[in-house]
């Protein structure tokens, strides 16, 4: 008899709709290969679906806050049934940037150069201090938001308003703004995966570029580096995921310039919408849609 899988999608965070998205498109998926599914959303009753359900591996559909920060992880530890991706502590270090990126740099892994921004300092001290350490244009992005969600290239004229424009957020990161090629490498457990160019046809792959059709993203696979480049930006990837602690399937966002590869950020619950780059990446290695859910599923552990 097949298992009983319940996925936890939705949620609360602004990336609601892509996990929705996922939820439905790997709910699908099983069903169609005979699993009992059930789909729960994690608030009240969250705890009632899970005792009355059974499972037997919970898929943890969520993005975004409360879903991939190590918030739903600590509740389903309670239940001592397996549950998908990474735990609590590899979840809540690879949802702050801030974090993240200083683990990336003591571990020699290249990323962006930045600093964090409170809202503690004059306008015309901040715009001093970006060309002293990074110089313009910068990308300002929340710590803990995913999917691109309020991140913006700004110059030296807009970026005031675009940080009051979202001081609700108290703590943003100031990044330098790296151009060149989006690179996006995805890992399956302590294997490499392989790797997918994107190039959007908007400023950079933000929101709409990641999850909407009509952005018309050009996704190129395989990508066109050299045997040993490619190999480089696995090998980071991998690094990447092991020095979080990450567990299961992850992807990390990179930007290819004059050589160099920058380390964006790494995501430990990759989206499964039907735009998503993981599942991509599977089926150009051979591994369809519904063996890659059924990796995951054996992945799932209530170690981690």
């Amino acid at each position: 008899m097949k298992k009983k899988i319940l996925i936890i999608s939705g949620g609360i965070s602004k990336e609601r709709l892509i996990s929705l998205d996922t939820g439905q498109q790997v709910a699908n998926e099983l069903k169609k290969n005979g699993y009992r599914v059930k789909i729960t959303e994690p608030d009240n009753n969250l705890e009632k679906n899970i005792k009355f359900f059974k499972p037997n591996v919970i898929f943890n559909a969520l993005h975004g806050q409360f879903g991939e920060d190590g918030y739903i992880q600590t509740i389903l530890e309670r239940f001592k049934i397996p549950y998908t991706h990474s735990g609590v502590i590899a979840s809540s270090i690879a949802m702050d940037k801030e974090i993240s990126k200083k683990i990336f740099i003591k571990n020699k892994i290249n990323t962006p150069k930045f600093f964090t921004y409170s809202y503690d300092v004059k306008n015309d001290d901040l715009i001093k201090k970006i060309k002293k350490k990074l110089r313009f244009p910068v990308v300002v992005k929340p710590l803990n938001e995913g999917s691109s969600v309020n991140v913006y290239i700004c110059n030296e004229k807009n970026i005031i308003r675009i940080l009051n424009s979202i001081k609700q957020y108290k703590k943003v990161m100031i990044e330098e703004f790296i151009g060149g090629r989006e690179i996006q490498v995805a890992i399956m457990g302590n294997k490499k995966l392989g790797a997918i160019e994107l190039k959007p046809r908007r400023k950079f792959y933000d929101y709409k570029a990641k999850y909407n059709s009509s952005a018309k993203t050009e996704h190129i696979i395989p990508i066109d580096l050299p045997k040993k480049k490619l190999n480089e930006v696995l090998s980071m990837s991998l690094k990447a995921h092991k020095v979080i602690g990450c567990k299961g399937v992850t992807r990390s966002d990179f930007k290819f310039k004059n050589g160099k590869f920058y380390l964006l950020e790494i995501n430990t619950q990759p989206g499964m919408t039907k735009l998503s780059l993981v599942q991509e990446i599977a089926a150009f290695k051979g591994i369809s849609f519904i063996k890659l859910i059924q990796w995951i599923l054996r992945d799932a552990s209530t170690k981690k």
